[in-house]
């Protein structure tokens, strides 16, 4: 896996999970997520095309959703709803996969300067 497939799993999660989450809550706030990952899909093609500001900006959207994604989770786990918990977990864990991606890319880049 590259920084690029995994920013569109990442992207793809935020997404579906997202969607999934504001349907079933009808809450405004579930809709951020979903926000995001458009915005993360977006940046594709330039991650695609080894754009340095792209690349620095999807880290920027993946690393505030991230932070993010923590209040949600407390809120889950306060409320004792596994589902809410099972669904923050995993666009945590995908976000988290692609900022270690975003990282090796870096570092392999700098090294290849």
């Amino acid at each position: 896996m590259n920084s690029l497939k995994a920013n569109i799993l990442n992207s793809i999660c935020l997404i579906v999970i997202g969607l999934w989450g504001y349907l079933e809550s009808t809450s405004g706030t579930a809709i951020i997520p979903l926000i995001f990952g458009w915005a993360l899909l977006f940046c594709s093609p330039g991650l695609k095309k080894e754009n340095k500001v792209i690349a620095h900006i999807a880290v920027l959207l993946t690393f505030i959703c991230l932070i993010g994604l923590f209040m949600p989770l407390k809120g889950a786990i306060g409320r004792e709803e596994t589902v809410g918990v099972i669904r923050v977990s995993v666009m945590i864990l995908t976000s988290i996969t692609a900022m270690v991606y975003f990282i090796k890319s870096f570092i392999a880049n700098r090294k290849k300067a």
